[in-house]
């Protein structure tokens, strides 16, 4: 058996509850002043009444003339009764200035003493008060009837406070339905508004409503992926901090609000973020990271922004060129393999026909080869990294049937590379910049890449690839550093990448990057790097946002 459990009502239901008792605590609090205000007027304008039945009475020559007759009653009571019916009044009392009584509603009470206060009249004063006599409470007006300069009598008419409670109620009957319309409208209105939040809430109350912002606020700081969330203007709605981290905003800096375009990104990455399709897995570099950005809509009627993702894969995509690198080496030693298998071969088989001479000659002539092509390298470039990636290269290239040598006049010695310039960065430039241009030379004539490594006057490292390719069309300059650019087909791993991570390197270190026609025919690639702090600049007369290249490590 499964115990119910009372759930809390939801924040649009406590709201609803909320709202309905302070409409009717205001609707009943109004009724009830409107009541007493009106009762007030009620009796305000009974006083009125009395006051002006009572002067007018008091007023009447014929009242005067009753009173000088030795019987005022006989001609008073008749008249009194036809103003009580004709003037709306409860009664009207005609007395001596001693308050006997000549006139009452009922007859029995004519010649008793008149119940209540008589003395402001006697000074010659109208006056009004509720005062219960024989009738009941009532609300009357009492004033002197003068002949001449002397009071002979006085007038009282009045309206009992039972009538005045009648007129009181009829109004109160009609506010009363009024204040209920008011409440059945506000009510209404309160499960309107309520019943829309309750769709924006999801039914949920207060206290989950809290635990979902912590736990919101916990998941998006822990979160180590860049996440951004824009408005229908591409204004920044949130970001967490592996977002501020991954697009370099500051962690002090106040971005909520902003427009994307505003935050200092490079063109081809704001476009991504501007743009109303969705983006699947799209590579896009920043200053000094790559990064794969997802874009997605936030789902509704209308456009309400959407959701940007961002992944850092900067490291990887090193790491898959380190590995397309070994890939290259790892052909290259099998066909070395194989090329040994052959020559060792042939040698045997030298040996075996009693011709050891010539099969020393051999040897010695492929042995001579190789060192010598190793010596030329080491002696152009002693820096050991350098060296042998230079090297391996060398072998791979020969693989593809392209030749790559090292200039004359190159000329780096070792320990001469600062600290702030890891090897790492300039396997990265070095060789992309190689494995394009034995992409481009690859089928042509004569297909040759010659690689330049030298520094000027201490300061700059210069490193320089020319090849024997088609060269740049000179209207692709600049689109040739552009992220995507290229003249091959795209491979799974997608194209136009290598380029990107040469001028993301050299950028960092405060390089140039720039292209021209080589003197040979082909392209030329030059990439200069600071040796010093302060040396050198972050912008090149090829370089753009973006970046390049003619392969993800490969030819354009």
């Amino acid at each position: 058996m499964r115990i119910p459990v009372h759930r809390p009502r939801s924040l649009a239901g406590q709201l609803f509850a909320m709202q309905a008792v302070l409409i009717a605590v205001v609707v009943a609090g109004y009724a009830l002043f409107t009541y007493v205000s009106d009762r007030s007027q009620a009796e305000q304008a009974a006083g009125r009444q009395a006051t002006a039945v009572a002067r007018s009475v008091a007023d009447s020559p014929s009242v005067r003339e009753a009173i000088r007759t030795s019987d005022p009653s006989a001609r008073l009571q008749p008249y009194a009764v036809a103003v009580v019916r004709d003037a709306d009044v409860d009664f009207v009392t005609i007395m001596n200035p001693r308050g006997i009584r000549w006139t009452h509603p009922d007859p029995d009470q004519i010649g008793l003493p008149f119940r209540g206060h008589t003395a402001p009249a006697l000074r010659g004063r109208t006056f009004t008060e509720t005062y219960t006599g024989t009738l009941g409470p009532s609300v009357r007006a009492v004033t002197p009837v003068r002949d001449g300069e002397r009071i002979v009598g006085l007038v009282s008419a009045g309206i009992r406070v039972e009538a005045i409670s009648r007129r009181a109620q009829g109004q109160l009957t009609a506010l009363l339905a009024v204040a209920g319309g008011a409440l059945v409208l506000g009510a209404i209105g309160t499960y309107v508004v309520n019943a829309r939040l309750r769709r924006h809430t999801h039914g949920m109350n207060a206290t989950e409503l809290s635990h979902m912002h912590d736990y919101h606020q916990a998941a998006l700081h822990a979160v180590r992926e860049g996440l951004l969330m824009l408005d229908g203007q591409y204004r920044v709605a949130l970001i967490n901090d592996g977002g501020r981290e991954l697009l370099g905003v500051g962690q002090e800096e106040d971005v909520v609000g902003r427009s994307v375009a505003e935050l200092g990104l490079p063109a081809p990455l704001t476009g991504a973020l501007l743009a109303s399709e969705p983006r699947v897995d799209e590579v896009h570099l920043t200053a000094d990271r790559v990064l794969v950005v997802n874009t997605s809509p936030v789902s509704g009627g209308e456009r309400r922004g959407s959701v940007v993702t961002l992944r850092d894969v900067t490291e990887l995509q090193s790491l898959m060129g380190e590995l397309d690198s070994e890939r290259g080496f790892t052909q290259a030693l099998r066909s070395q393999a194989h090329e040994a298998a052959n020559r060792l071969h042939t040698v045997v088989s030298l040996i075996e026909l009693g011709r050891a001479e010539e099969a020393v000659d051999f040897a010695t002539a492929e042995l001579e080869l190789a060192q010598a092509l190793t010596d030329q390298v080491v002696a152009a470039v002693s820096e050991p990294v350098l060296a042998a990636l230079l090297l391996g290269k060398t072998a791979q290239a020969n693989e593809r049937g392209v030749e790559l040598v090292v200039s004359p006049d190159s000329r780096l010695d070792d320990g001469l590379l600062p600290d702030a310039l890891p090897a790492r960065d300039l396997v990265t430039i070095l060789g992309n910049l190689i494995d394009n241009a034995v992409d481009a030379a690859q089928g042509g004539m004569s297909p040759r890449v010659t690689v330049t490594a030298l520094t000027e006057g201490g300061a700059q490292l210069i490193l320089r690839v020319s090849d024997t390719g088609p060269g740049v069309d000179p209207d692709h300059a600049e689109a040739v550093f552009q992220r995507g650019f290229t003249t091959k087909p795209s491979g799974p791993g997608g194209r136009g990448l290598g380029l990107a991570l040469v001028r993301q390197a050299v950028v960092r270190h405060g390089g140039t990057l720039t292209v021209a026609a080589a003197d040979g025919g082909g392209a030329r690639f030059e990439a200069r790097l600071p040796l010093r702090s302060g040396g050198g600049t972050a912008t090149g007369a090829a370089v753009a946002d973006g970046a390049v290249a003619r392969g993800a490590g490969g030819a354009a």
